[in-house]
């Protein structure tokens, strides 16, 4: 399997951080699904990209000196062990994850203080855990008494992790660049798939659990969010995840689900017609968030502002509304008023990674970011006309046309992750015809 280089990433982080600085992060906790069954735990992405620890019940500091990370995680439990499997223990955590010591979590009060001294600053995300805050700063007051007999700093200022952490993860290095591609290899066998097994009567449901088998047959822990299996009029829900109606004759199926692998996760969409064939306002409305999307990767260059793609994919789609007499008057007009918005409601894209939604700020000083080589986001334009929306022409009532890909910034042209998911009208009907998955088993 995969993996990403976690001593990278530290050294990285410790490169940026300033020398009487620390970085001080909190793992999720593990929540119960019902009763006490809980839910399959998935690890703090923050903590996780630094350490691989994969388990709750984790915390890490990372600073400088003769021992930069130090991991406070599970106690070696033999009982525990018993019901919910191995526990590396703090042993485990200098072993294999990284750790230059490393305490029992139940620890942190006793141990947190005297690593906060000669530290000036703490990165730390406040008002995510209150009791955890709580904890923080019953530290920070016991360092700082003792600083007052030895005359040592403690800590005065905070900062969002965000701040330096999160901009380091904006830029994905070749190990998560490989495991974003994995995950994409694996998406597009699960896309494929189900082109090719939709049809009349077969029930949204089935599709969700096609995708879901797939993803975890070729490697993936599952879904990287939850599935959107949207027949017909459903798709013109953005978020609709109930996925339990029948597909029928005639309709579009819309489904946007990326596989997570090693915790990272791929993110698309792809819109193809139940029955095999679109019809003659399914293909117009289709080829032209086709069109838009085209435009929009276009956008998806190093030294480009981000907004550049929902910019050209917005103007694109208006022509497309003008074209299908939907909106009339001057392009730039219509463009600059946001005509377009009660049928394309939401933005181009978002940054990719680890979490579907990914880490990093849009803007810096008041101005739009510059791409830059190595950020990855989704390129999603779209089109959504409810069935009774009276405001556009009957042929197209229930129309909701996706179409979403994962693009990799580079130094020459965008790279498109999830090129092998068929996307022209000719690949997707011929993907809905049982041909043959051009992905990678």
């Amino acid at each position: 399997m995969i993996q990403p280089d976690f001593a990278a990433h530290r050294a990285a982080l410790l490169a940026a951080l300033p020398k009487d600085e620390a970085v001080f992060l909190v793992g999720t906790p593990h929540h119960l699904r019902n009763g006490d069954a809980e839910y399959r735990y998935r690890p703090s992405s923050d903590i996780f990209w630094l350490t691989g620890w994969p388990d709750p019940e984790v915390a890490v500091l990372i600073r400088h000196g003769e021992a930069p990370v130090t991991l406070f995680v599970q106690e070696k439990d033999r009982e525990r062990e018993v019901w919910t499997g191995y526990r590396p223990g703090p042993e485990g955590a200098v072993e294999d994850y990284g750790a230059d010591q490393a305490f029992e979590f139940a620890d942190l009060p006793a141990k947190l203080p005297d690593l906060l001294l000669g530290i000036r600053a703490v990165h730390y995300a406040f008002a995510q855990d209150a009791d955890m805050d709580e904890l923080f700063m019953g530290c920070i007051g016991r360092a700082r008494r003792k600083a007052r007999k030895e005359g040592n700093l403690t800590p005065e200022t905070f900062h969002d992790p965000s701040r330096l952490l999160h901009e380091l993860r904006l830029v994905k290095t070749p190990d998560e660049i490989a495991m974003l591609e994995e995950a994409a290899r694996i998406t597009a066998l699960a896309h494929t798939e189900a082109m090719r097994v939709a049809a009349p009567g077969v029930n949204e449901h089935e599709i969700d659990a096609l995708i879901d088998y797939t993803f975890r047959r070729h490697g993936g822990k599952g879904a990287g969010y939850t599935n959107i299996v949207a027949g017909g009029a459903n798709a013109c829900i953005l978020h609709y995840i109930v996925n339990d109606q029948p597909l029928h004759d005639g309709d579009l199926l819309l489904i946007d689900a990326g596989c997570e692998y090693g915790f990272y996760t791929a993110d698309v969409t792809r819109t193809f017609p139940v029955s095999g064939r679109f019809t003659e306002a399914q293909r117009e409305v289709y080829e032209w968030v086709l069109k838009a999307q085209y435009a929009a990767i276009e956008e998806a260059r190093a030294g480009r502002p981000y907004p550049a793609m929902h910019e050209a994919a917005c103007r694109v789609l208006t022509q497309a509304l003008i074209a299908l007499d939907v909106l009339e008057g001057p392009l730039d007009e219509l463009v600059d008023e946001e005509a377009f918005k009660p049928w394309y409601m939401h933005g181009t894209g978002h940054w990719l990674g680890m979490d579907v939604h990914d880490v990093g700020a849009y803007a810096r000083d008041g101005l739009p970011r510059m791409l830059a080589p190595g950020m990855v986001v989704t390129v999603e334009p779209g089109l959504y006309f409810a069935e009774d929306d009276e405001d556009v022409p009957e042929r197209l009532r229930g129309i909701g046309i996706r179409i979403e890909d994962d693009i990799l910034v580079t130094d020459g042209e965008p790279r498109n992750l999830t090129a092998a998911i068929p996307k022209t009208v000719a690949e997707v009907e011929a993907a809905c015809g049982g041909a043959p998955s051009t992905a990678v088993a």
